[in-house]
């Protein structure tokens, strides 16, 4: 299993990226996806996930309506879209397998 993330960096409050992650190793269609995120001092927490089938299936209270999970089973890939930046949302976002599959994590830092 292999995850790599990408889309990290440097924005603006207020400003958008969009993460990426690649996956192999596995059939990637029979799983569900996460994204995770570390800041500075915190725990790991979970900020989206998305079903096998693409339905998105959860969003952590601080990204709801700013954040959008998505995923290509042909691509292999899954996306995390976000919108409305703020400081808060630095950290290092990791992308996730069940049972304890992690990417190497892309950082995202959002700041003036």
């Amino acid at each position: 299993v292999q995850l790599v993330e990408s889309g990290g960096g440097l924005v603006q409050p207020g400003g958008s990226l969009r993460l990426s992650c690649a996956a192999s190793g596995f059939t990637f269609s029979n799983y569900r996806m996460s994204w995770y995120r570390q800041a500075p001092g915190k725990e790991r927490e979970l900020v989206a996930a998305i079903l096998d089938t693409g339905v998105a299936a959860y969003y952590a209270d601080p990204v709801k309506g700013r954040f959008s999970i998505a995923r290509d089973n042909d691509k292999r890939m899954v996306y995390l879209q976000m919108n409305d930046l703020r400081p808060e949302d630095t950290a290092v976002y990791y992308c996730y397998r069940p049972v304890n599959f992690w990417g190497q994590g892309t950082q995202v830092t959002v700041r003036s």
